[in-house]
């Protein structure tokens, strides 16, 4: 049984441990997840202490490689004690956003008035892992339906940009995975944001806190976040709009038209991202069958 998989007396770098967890995935995979969710909090803990070790001088008197072991191992047991108890909120963010369920996006005709404020979507936290134009878990009728529910926030956010309404939505699907990983609160509270804006000194509206992922020198690192909040996917889109209108380096993706690439480029020039690929995968998005094929009515 899972229930006897004592966290608090093993290692979360231990080999041994590591093949309990995975024969406990197969008799068990929802109370496995909670365990791995609780090591990588383990293994984050111990990361930060082992910083914060190093960030002090080494040259005392009892200052030794066998010292240094026995502080190694100190930290490591620390680590696996505060994360068998209630942590720092880390296990239960991810264990929050990784076991949330689909919820269902309400059709809409594209250029009727079905409110966004009504559509949903499973919400998972911040994504954008791939290009989004076929988001494991979505099928042609879940992605025609996020396009429906949000095509008419979509074409008034265009009509003020003067791009096309299609590039907004295409822009949605890649942050969020066609609404399945929309940033959420700590307490499931629901944020409305489509396209992962964080939430700067400047912002002085709700927030989420969230898992996401950053590049740092091109490398992927997972990291938790603030994400402004929204009563409705109408205001997403219209603080979206206002934030590409009064940030100047997105003038190149504005002065787009219609030419896909040349929006997703501006943006990621403009800095709307750290991942590196981040314009080939909306590119991929807007040109993909798949989306061409949620947009047909």
């Amino acid at each position: 049984m899972l229930g006897a998989y004592d966290l608090s007396q093993t290692f979360a770098v231990d080999a041994q441990s590591i093949g309990q967890l995975k024969l406990a995935v197969k008799r068990d995979p929802k109370a496995a997840l909670k365990v791995a969710a609780r090591q990588f909090e383990a293994l984050f803990v111990d990361m930060m202490l082992k910083s914060m070790r190093d960030a002090t001088p080494h040259d005392g008197p009892l200052d030794s490689a066998q010292s240094n072991m026995y502080t190694d191992f100190l930290d490591q047991q620390l680590a696996q004690s505060l994360a068998s108890g209630k942590g720092f909120g880390l296990a239960s963010l991810m264990l929050r956003q990784l076991t949330t369920g689909q919820a269902s996006v309400p059709s809409a005709s594209p250029g009727s008035a079905a409110g966004a404020s009504s559509a949903g979507g499973a919400q998972a936290g911040p994504a954008a892992a791939s290009d989004g134009s076929s988001a494991t878990g979505t099928t042609g009728a879940s992605r025609k339906a996020f396009v429906n529910a949000l095509w008419a926030p979509a074409q008034a956010a265009a009509r003020s940009l003067g791009v096309p309404p299609s590039f907004l939505i295409a822009h949605a699907a890649l942050e969020t995975g066609w609404g399945m990983h929309e940033p959420v609160g700590q307490d499931g509270q629901k944020s409305y944001n489509l396209f992962g804006i964080k939430a700067g000194p400047g912002w002085k509206g709700k927030v989420v806190d969230a898992l996401t992922t950053e590049y740092v020198n091109g490398v992927p690192q997972k990291t938790v976040q603030a994400f402004r909040a929204y009563d409705s996917y109408g205001q997403a889109f219209q603080d979206y709009a206002k934030v590409l209108r009064d940030n100047p380096g997105y003038a190149a993706a504005l002065a787009s038209g219609g030419n896909a690439q040349a929006f997703a480029q501006g943006l990621q020039r403009g800095g709307y991202a750290t991942d590196p690929a981040y314009a080939a995968k909306l590119s991929r998005i807007i040109q993909s069958a798949s989306f061409a094929s949620a947009l047909a009515a």
